[in-house]
């Protein structure tokens, strides 16, 4: 078997896991069935959930499918997204924002608004390897770039209705679906090699004890901002946009337990649209400073990707690895500096006499 062979393979295996536990069957893991390791606290027998190695949530490992996600108010509500493991928040022209979702653990029967690839994707993709990669077009120009990268192409261009279908209740350009578990059944059934997901370069575990308290964060883009707010019932970063909730189709406010607000060089690229708008392209191979927000906490920290093949690791300024708490991660890209709201502090009572 070639070593194509064997990732599918794998692939194939994982993705029947992760279809099963989209349908509402969770709790998929490995069984303990010998003796404790010292000093750990689980009994034999017991069922251990696997996590998933991008965002530690339950749901195992399995294929990677990467989706381009309209982010502007006419797509609103976004549908699927909160299934991600990881969403990040990219620059694109006139300073809009668009999303790029990553679905490992779990892959929604719908996701969208589909809209069209950046060049920024081609960069951070390559270090999930050879991704499947959803998306409605992109400028004339870049369409060799995607096909000779490390990446399935599946834009919509490539495929039928059935895997790109129209939401009569939503107009153009912001009516387009991916039938997510169709075209992840659909590869399997063609055995088409799709990258598993791994270590991303952090890992997951309780927060370091250096941290701001912080309740809420504001982040900026020339033409967007994004406000998150601490919630300490629901144990993630609520999600506003524009000044509103940022709402998923099935009513439920979008939200990460780990934001990350990632500063990198934002410059003009080589591409433009049909109406002459500049693609900007966010660096993110090299290293930079950030912000990682996780409980309640705001740690200050430098990030590191050597190469387009590497993960990006996360560390404090003495060098220790910042852990990232289990559960879906947002990665905001901006070069401009957020601003964090401090927790209010009540007022003591007075004393009585």
């Amino acid at each position: 078997m070639s070593s194509k062979q064997k990732v599918f393979a794998l692939g194939v295996v994982l993705l029947s896991v992760t279809l099963l536990a989209s349908c509402g069957i969770h709790g998929v893991g490995r069984v303990q069935t010998s003796g404790n390791a010292p000093g750990s606290s689980v009994s034999p027998n017991v069922v251990v959930p696997s996590a998933n190695s991008i965002s530690g949530r339950v749901g195992g490992d399995g294929p990677v499918l990467a989706v381009k996600i309209d982010d502007t108010f006419q797509a609103q509500p976004q549908i699927g997204i909160d299934k991600a493991d990881l969403v990040y928040i990219e620059q694109v022209e006139a300073g809009l924002t668009r999303l790029l979702c990553i679905f490992s653990s779990e892959f929604p029967s719908q996701v969208g608004p589909i809209r069209s690839a950046r060049i920024s994707d081609i960069d951070l993709l390559a270090q999930y390897g050879h991704v499947a990669f959803a998306y409605s077009g992109a400028q004339s120009k870049m369409l060799p770039v995607i096909r000779s990268a490390n990446l399935q192409d599946l834009g919509a261009e490539h495929e039928s209705s059935q895997i790109y279908p129209r939401d009569s209740a939503r107009t153009g350009p912001v009516d387009m679906l991916l039938e997510a578990q169709t075209l992840m059944t659909k590869l399997s059934e063609q055995n088409v090699p799709i990258a598993v997901s791994k270590n991303m370069g952090w890992s997951f575990g309780d927060a370091p004890s250096a941290g701001n308290p912080v309740s809420a964060v504001s982040m900026f883009w020339p033409s967007n901002t994004y406000y998150a707010s601490w919630s300490s019932t629901e144990s993630r970063w609520l999600l506003t946009e524009r000044g509103l909730p940022d709402m998923s189709a099935d009513g439920k406010q979008l939200g990460p337990t780990t934001l990350v607000v990632q500063m990198v060089s934002i410059t003009p690229s080589i591409y433009h649209d049909k109406f002459g708008g500049v693609t900007p392209f966010s660096v993110t191979i090299g290293e930079g400073t950030g912000y990682i927000l996780r409980d309640g906490f705001m740690f200050a920290a430098h990030w590191s990707r050597p190469t387009a093949a590497d993960g990006t690791t996360w560390t404090l300024a003495d060098g220790s690895q910042v852990l990232f708490a289990p559960g879906q991660i947002w990665i905001a890209l901006t070069d401009t500096a957020p601003i964090f709201t401090l927790p209010t502090v009540s007022a003591s009572p007075a004393p009585t006499k």
